[in-house]
This record gives C-alpha cells, sequence and structure tokens, in this order.
C-alpha cells in the first residue's frame, strides 16, 4: 500500500488524524485511544498538549510518524484566558494559588501597550512545571519535589498576540506562535511588565498549521471506523514544504539512497544546508507522497526519511 493513501479496511493504517482532545486527558491519552482503534503500534502525536488544556492534537500514523518534526515546526493557534493579580508555582491552575493583596487594575490600553513588547522573536523562560530537561531529569519532576530550578530563556516567535477580551482580572488572549513557545510563560511575563501576576486559567489549541479544531475529530468519538475515515494522507503534514515532483528514473534511484537533482515546483533549485532547514516534499508522477528530499553539500538530494524504502 502507498502511504499516501488513506487506509482502507484490512489495510495497514497510515496519514495523519487530528483530535480534539478535552481538558483533563494528556496527549498519551490520546495516542493510545487512536492506537487502539485503528490497530496498530506505530502512532505518534506532533506536540504535547497539557492536561488542562484542550483543543487539536494532531497524531501521525503509520509511515507519518516519521514526519512528527515537520508538523511540529509548524505554527500553533490558542485562545487563551488568564487571570490577574495571582501567581502559582505551575503558572496555572494545577498548584495552589497565591493573591496579591493589593494588585493594581491596569487598563485595556495599558495591558494593549505592554502587549506590544511580546510580538516578533521575543525571548521567553520556560515554565518551571514543564517537560524541559534539566540535568537529565523534567524540569516539573523537579519543581514537584521543591528543587531549585535554573531554566534559561529561549528565542521563540510569537506572530499574533491579540486582546480578545478584558475584564479584570480575567485577559482573553488569542495567540499564534512557534514551537515551543509557553502560553502560560507568555501570560506571566505580560503581567509582569504590567507590574503584576498571572495564571492561566484555560487554554484551548485552535489550530497546528493547516490542522484545526473545527475539522478534528473528537476524542469520545473515536471509533476504529471513524479513525480511518478521518484519515489525511500522509502528505498533508507537509503541505507547507516545496514539493517536486519524481519521474520513474529519479524515483528508482532516490527509494534506493542514491542521490538526484531536482528543482521544487514554482521555485528555484534549493541551496542551502538541510540542517538550516531546507527539506523538499518528494512525489511520484501519481502525486504520492514517497519521502523527504534533504539537500546534500554535493548539492544534490537524498530521501531522508524515504516510505518506499527497497521494496
Amino acid at each position: 500500500m502507498r502511504n499516501e493513501m488513506p487506509a482502507g479496511k484490512g489495510e495497514a493504517p497510515a496519514g495523519v488524524i487530528v483530535v480534539d482532545k478535552p481538558v483533563g486527558v494528556t496527549s498519551r491519552r490520546v495516542v493510545d485511544v487512536v492506537a487502539r482503534a485503528l490497530g496498530t503500534k506505530s502512532v505518534g502525536h506532533a506536540g504535547t498538549l497539557d492536561p488542562l488544556a484542550s483543543g487539536a492534537v494532531v497524531v501521525c500514523v503509520g509511515p507519518a510518524t516519521k514526519l512528527v518534526t515537520f508538523v511540529q515546526e509548524q505554527p500553533k493557534h490558542y485562545t487563551g484566558v488568564f487571570l490577574l493579580g495571582r501567581s502559582s508555582p505551575s503558572d496555572d491552575l494545577e498548584t495552589p494559588l497565591e493573591f496579591e493583596p493589593d494588585p493594581p487594575r491596569p487598563t485595556l490600553d495599558e495591558v494593549a501597550v505592554a502587549a506590544n513588547a511580546f510580538r516578533g522573536e521575543i525571548l521567553q523562560r520556560p515554565c518551571d512545571y514543564s517537560a524541559v530537561h534539566v540535568g537529565g531529569k523534567r524540569a516539573y519532576a523537579l519543581a514537584r519535589k521543591g528543587r531549585a530550578i535554573e531554566l534559561a530563556p529561549k528565542p521563540v516567535v510569537i506572530e499574533r498576540l491579540e486582546i480578545t477580551a478584558y475584564d479584570w482580572p480575567r485577559l482573553a488572549l488569542e495567540i499564534v506562535c512557534s514551537s515551543g513557545t509557553f502560553v502560560r510563560a507568555l501570560g506571566r511575563d505580560l503581567a509582569v511588565t504590567l507590574g503584576t501576576r498571572a495564571v492561566m486559567e484555560s487554554l484551548v489549541r485552535t489550530a497546528v498549521g493547516p490542522f484545526t479544531r473545527a475539522d478534528s475529530l473528537a476524542l469520545d468519538a473515536v471509533t476504529p471506523e471513524t479513525a480511518r475515515a478521518a484519515l489525511r494522507p500522509a502528505r498533508a503534514a507537509v503541505a507547507h514544504l516545496p514539493m517536486v515532483v519524481l519521474d520513474e528514473a529519479q524515483l528508482g534511484s532516490a527509494v534506493r539512497g542514491g542521490f538526484v537533482e531536482v528543482q521544487p515546483l514554482g521555485g528555484e533549485a534549493c541551496g542551502g544546508d538541510a540542517r538550516g532547514g531546507d527539506a523538499l516534499a518528494a512525489v511520484d508522477e501519481a502525486g504520492d507522497l514517497v519521502g523527504i528530499l534533504t539537500r546534500h553539500e554535493s548539492g544534490r538530494h537524498r530521501l531522508r526519511p524515504n516510505f518506499r524504502g527497497l521494496g
């Protein structure tokens, strides 16, 4: 079976499915439910969503699990609600709240001005209660033991930050950001610039790149039939990449590990190093995804990953 086609009855499933995760459920649980419904162990999600959050979780199945990183690098869309005038170790409602005795109540204009500093590329310190590794341990595991944690700020990109509602203490934001952004930390840091504190009350991930919550399958609606029907072709995971159509000769060489000279559709021949993000979606003449072409220092390309192999 070509991995590009959604699986039919009796065929090994392959592709991408978007699941609407409810509050109180882990992303791991979403993967387990999909795996059981499709009868396969080759399943992985493209970006964790905390149990207290809800919304779109992109799940890759079969050969598409090799495309997880390409889904993860796409912008994430969120709606979040924050409570000003209070703080917590986890920056949300997971841990006990500490209320400020006499918190300032910034005006809408003041919040809007402060938000200007958080658009574009910014440095953000990850949350103490996060999955970031610290000395081989997860930060949240150390934080729960009361250990002091030093997390270095890292660059993230906030493509969009809009105030959708404000009635102190509640502040609602719409956010589009890069992979690796902590929305809890964004609310935390915005509040600090206003001379106060904040915790995240709720978070909904509305989209990951082209994969939207509106087009997702509710977790409690996942069955063998609905999951197979909702599977999208693996090619959907890399729709943002330039595409190359390999003819029979190129395909024969590429799937056996050989180098090919290619040019993406509608653009110039790619230059640069594949480690810098240079990647091309390779399809055969029928339009089926056969793998991802990365550029070698010789200027030619090789399939990595290669969905056809030697067979």
